[in-house]
């Protein structure tokens, strides 16, 4: 099947519990930090799914809480999502039907280039390199399903 697995509904896929691992790198400063923590995707009233991550952010040593909310909505073409802050500003489409997906979003003069890669049933990544005058970033994110969530 080669090395992604294809998904033929991204919000039936993500909907559960994962426990998520983020490294992030300033390639500028070679700064490092590490986000642990989980991410619930659980239904909105309205269709779709919120997305909720809480955990732990370690910057260059020092612990702090982190959190952030997006909303993942049906896309324009069936199986596809609309990522969403939460605020309802657009952020990036999302299609895994191929196992594989790549999504831009330009925010003020850096740009944020993320690739989503499903690797199976329970597994899933994206790497997000961002670049611009202010900001010279990767931040990779592996998302493991918790054990007794629900499963496409």
């Amino acid at each position: 099947m080669g090395e992604f697995w294809p998904v033929r509904d991204a919000l039936v896929y993500l909907t559960g519990s994962w426990r998520v691992r983020r490294s992030v790198r300033d390639h500028a400063s070679e700064a490092r930090g590490e986000f642990t923590g989980t991410t619930v995707f659980g239904p909105l009233r309205t269709g779709g799914l919120l997305h909720e991550e809480s955990g732990t952010f370690v910057w260059q040593g020092v612990p702090r809480p982190a959190e952030r909310t997006l909303r993942f909505l049906p896309g324009s073409a069936p199986g596809t999502a609309d990522v969403r802050f939460a605020d309802g500003r657009p952020f990036h489409d999302l299609d895994l039907s191929t196992g594989r997906h790549v999504a831009d979003h330009p925010c003020s003069a850096d740009l944020y280039r993320g690739e989503f890669t499903v690797l199976d049933a329970d597994h899933w990544r994206t790497v997000w390199r961002v670049r611009g005058p202010a900001k010279d970033l990767v931040l990779t994110t592996d998302y493991a399903r918790e054990p007794g969530s629900l499963r496409p």
